[in-house]
């Protein structure tokens, strides 16, 4: 592949990234997070030019091995937050792998409802965990990367939007429960929300999102049997 192309793409990638980053952070939507803006605005360029999606793929692997490197990094919240883990963590455990197991039930009976493909379950299965986990788990299970990183990211944006207003409607003050709600749910912008409420919040949030993640890896070698 020609170097231009290359360069060019991360390039459109890149300073897509920090466009969407700058309109985020002069509206403060949370409906403009880069995760999605960004998202929209190079699929906008793609259209635009002349750029072939398979050809984009390969030239833009660098960001997948960088991907890959962010799983390790998820160690880092842990280490930060280990008072709150030790602390909290018959909370933490209950409220994780109630929520995870809940997350992939509805996955399966949504599965069984409307009759949908192996392949197809195996990139639904990881959608309630943070991307590098997801897509990570996904290929071992036989799914399709892409399918998984859309539906990560929707359950994601619908979670952040939905989820605070439920913990509100349902009277749930707690900030332990709030913080592990958001992210077990929405994974990091669950945990960058809960940071929003409150430093035990953030904390619960972040360490939600990360054993959550955890804890569906350690079902892969069950999943991969079952299906």
């Amino acid at each position: 592949m020609m170097p231009l192309l290359i360069m060019l793409c991360i390039t459109i990638t890149i300073g897509s990234y920090f466009f969407s980053l700058a309109l985020y952070n002069k509206y403060k939507k949370s409906w403009l997070n880069p995760l999605y803006t960004a998202s929209a605005l190079l699929i906008a360029v793609m259209f635009a030019f002349p750029i072939q999606a398979d050809a984009y793929l390969q030239a833009s692997s660098v960001f997948n091995q960088l991907l890959q490197l962010a799983v390790v990094s998820l160690a880092v919240p842990l280490y930060k937050q280990w008072s709150y883990l030790k602390k909290h963590y018959k909370k933490i455990v209950a409220g994780v792998m109630t929520g995870t197991a809940l997350g992939l039930a509805a996955v399966i009976a949504m599965s069984e409802l409307f009759h949908l493909q192996e392949q197809l379950l195996a990139s639904l299965i990881p959608r309630s965990v943070t991307l590098p986990i997801a897509m990570i788990i996904s290929s071992d299970l036989g799914g399709i990367s892409s399918t998984t990183i859309f539906f990560v990211i929707t359950s994601a944006l619908i979670s952040l939007i939905v989820g605070p207003k439920m913990l509100y409607l349902l009277g749930i003050n707690s900030k332990s429960a709030k913080g592990l709600a958001m992210g077990t749910a929405a994974q990091m912008l669950g945990a960058n929300r809960s940071f929003a409420w409150g430093e035990e919040e953030g904390a619960m949030g972040n360490i939600a999102m990360t054993t959550s993640a955890i804890f569906l890896s350690l079902l892969v070698p069950i999943l991969a049997l079952l299906f």
